[in-house]
Parts: C-alpha cells; structure tokens; sequence
C-alpha cells in the first residue's frame, strides 16, 4: 500500500505539512489549526522546534487572512503546540 492512501491523522484530525507550516484539521470544516515553526535547533542530526506559532482559523476562504484568526498563542515545542492545537480545535467544532 503507498504512503498517500493512509494519510497522517492526529486525534482523528489530518495533518498536512509544506516547509515550516502544519496544518492540522480539514478545510471541510469550519476551523482549521496553523502551526507555524518560527525557530528549531539540531539535536542528534535532527532539526528540534524551539518556538512554534498556533493559530485558530476560519477555513472561509471569502475572508482576508487576517480576518481568519480567531486565537493565536506561541509554544516552545512542537508537542506543546500540537496540545493546545487538539484542544482548541476540538472545541471550536463542537460549538457548531
């Protein structure tokens, strides 16, 4: 089976990455989380997130993307960002 038929799922939600930006959730819906990695540091041969940018986002593409986020915060861990991001995304589509 190729890697493109199982996509990468956190929590139930895709993952998405292009470079330094992940997105996580599904444009269907009406939120979306960015993560952004702003700084990382080698360890081990392995590029390590020191600081990474969460935002909440409105999936309306008829919306500046400005105009899109509706919370944003800094992390400094990629593991620490992807928890806040389940979190928020979880309840922003539950308030439907």
């Amino acid at each position: 089976m190729s890697a493109q038929a199982i996509p990468l799922t956190y929590k139930g939600h895709p993952l998405r990455r292009k470079d330094s930006l992940i997105y996580y959730g599904s444009m269907a819906e009406k939120y979306i989380i960015m993560l952004q990695i702003l700084d990382q540091n080698k360890e081990n041969d392995m590029d390590v997130a020191t600081k990474v940018s969460v935002q909440l986002q409105f999936t309306d593409p008829d919306l500046k993307s400005r105009d899109r986020v509706v919370k944003k915060t800094e992390k400094d861990s990629l593991y620490a960002a992807m928890d806040v991001a389940s979190v928020w995304l979880e309840r922003a589509l539950a308030n439907k």
